[in-house]
């Protein structure tokens, strides 16, 4: 479950916890990408805190833990993110179990098995409003070969928008993204990553379902002028006869 070799995350023999936080998305997936292509640990997941504060959470042996960390925090830097991070060595069972940490650990060892879009690229693009990500990800589908894989909130009014495909199609869609979510809105932080090993792709959210064929949403809109015309036309009632007109009726004789 982690790159390079295996690891059981049920051995606390030697054992430590480490985490780098960040304060967008894209860039706590590019540090996480980094600190399991940099040992051998494996990602327990990621803690969203609000305020765009995310943290990654890995999990190995201590000599292991320390080189991803430190890895983690070169590329987070690099990405101008300001750095919080932290090791634990020989964390108590009672510190994994309360934390949000201890759910992550059983999601983990658990698994989510391979995707569809397994060995594609992710690209992630980051706004600061909502309006700008629907924009930016309209524009990604539709300049390049992608698939739009889901969308991540951080608060803050930070959205992620989450897409998968060849390497090349990810990087023009992007770009592309990019340019629309400056002319909407606010673009905080972009990421492409080639090659994600098989942890990173376990815990990104996912779309439940792949559409093979878009199909436009088909709503039962109707024309606004089309409603008015049918209010303000004429009823096609029948006028009741007077009591007197009634009256001649029944004294009229057959014919």
């Amino acid at each position: 479950m982690m790159g390079g070799g295996q690891y059981d995350p049920n051995d606390f023999s030697d054992t430590a916890l480490g985490l780098v936080s960040t304060q967008s998305f894209p860039a706590i997936v590019g540090t996480a990408d980094m600190m399991l292509k940099s040992a051998e640990v494996a990602l327990v997941g990621y803690e969203k805190i609000g305020s765009g504060h995310c943290t990654a959470i890995v999990r190995g042996g201590i000599s292991n833990v320390r080189l991803a960390v430190a890895a983690g925090v070169e590329a987070a830097e690099q990405f101008g993110q300001e750095v919080s991070s932290l090791v634990i060595a020989r964390p108590l069972a009672n510190l994994e179990a309360v934390l949000p940490i201890g759910k992550l650990l059983a999601d983990a060892a658990q698994g989510s098995g391979d995707s569809r879009l397994s060995n594609q690229a992710i690209g992630l693009l980051e706004t600061r409003g909502f309006p700008a990500m629907v924009g930016a990800a309209d524009v990604m589908l539709k300049s390049a070969d992608v698939q739009l894989s889901a969308h991540e909130t951080i608060g803050d009014g930070l959205c992620t928008v989450i897409i998968r495909g060849a390497v090349a199609d990810v990087a023009v869609a992007v770009e592309a993204g990019m340019h629309e979510a400056e002319r909407i809105g606010e673009l905080h932080a972009v990421m492409v990553i080639p090659r994600p090993l098989s942890d990173l792709e376990q815990t990104l959210p996912l779309a439940s379902c792949w559409i093979e064929q878009p199909l436009p949403l088909r709503l039962p809109i109707v024309s606004k002028k089309v409603a008015e015309a049918e209010l303000l036309e004429p009823l096609n009632l029948e006028v009741a006869p007077t009591k007197r007109e009634a009256q001649m009726e029944l004294e009229e004789p057959p014919s």
